[in-house]
């Protein structure tokens, strides 16, 4: 019995430390089903001319073992969640795991992007496009930074904030917001990649008005917009200034926030 109820003694750490891992490996599950499988944008090696690594076999037998690397950490994440299950029992801890899960999403696009699109560079998100910074930038923004973001602030939500009703659901405006996101980079991708439209995520307080007010100023017209009116995608003109937007509102204009050593992608 004393052994019983120490194992189902709430552990914050450890349900942070599961939700990392398990959102870091959705997060490599995402990547792999949509982009290598779905899209065919590329594979893990695409970036490697030389043989054996050209070859489609040594690409398909990569991103096997790619998905094996994800299922053993999600197996893991796993594992930490069932010994942290005594903590589920509140619904902080509810919020804290949802939180983990956004963080540790984040966090592979953020890994992915730095380590290999740009420093080993064995594979861009779009390995046909003519600028395929912009196509790296796009996921390296809207799935990576942008989830991290929404993690670390609903963790941060005072404790009186947050989950009521039948089976403490979390009630948080950053889902619609990350669908948002999603949406965003579809219809960017249907457009063909154009580097003139930018996806545009309005800090908390700002008001669509205040977008609205700044799109002259900045040469920009609206492409589509959320129903909560959160996150823009906008065409800009040929003096538009996608910075600008930030003294309208913005929190995260897609292609304005360059990590070190991308910029020697950029081509004249």
């Amino acid at each position: 019995m004393d052994y019983h109820i120490a194992f189902m003694k709430p552990r914050p750490e450890r349900l942070n430390r599961a939700g990392l891992l398990l959102g870091f490996s959705l997060g490599g599950f995402f990547d792999g089903i949509l982009l290598h499988q779905i899209l065919q944008w590329h594979h893990l090696l695409s970036g490697i001319g030389r043989a054996p690594f050209n070859e489609l076999r040594t690409q398909i037998l990569a991103d096997g073992l790619f998905h094996a690397l994800m299922y053993v950490i999600a197996a893991i994440g796993l594992w930490q969640l069932l010994r942290a299950r005594g903590g589920l029992v509140t619904a902080l801890s509810g919020r804290l795991l949802a939180a983990a899960l956004l963080i540790g999403f984040g966090a592979w696009h953020v890994i992915d992007s730095i380590l290999s699109h740009w420093i080993l560079g064995i594979h861009r998100i779009r390995m046909d496009s003519p600028n395929p910074l912009a196509w790296d930038m796009l996921w390296f923004t809207l799935f990576g930074v942008l989830f991290i973001v929404a993690g670390i602030v609903l963790r941060r939500r005072p404790p009186s904030a947050p989950l009521q009703g039948k089976g403490a659901k979390v009630r948080s405006s950053y889902v619609p917001m990350l669908a948002g996101t999603v949406l965003a980079a579809a219809l960017l991708s249907a457009s063909g990649g154009r580097t003139d439209s930018v996806t545009v995520l309005l800090r908390p307080g700002a008001t669509p008005v205040q977008l609205l007010a700044g799109l002259a100023e900045t040469d920009a017209r609206v492409v589509w917009n959320s129903p909560r009116g959160d996150v823009w995608v906008l065409a800009l003109g040929p003096n538009g200034k996608p910075m600008d937007l930030y003294a309208h509102g913005a929190m995260l204009v897609s292609g304005t926030l360059l990590p070190a050593g991308c910029s020697a992608w950029v081509r004249a």
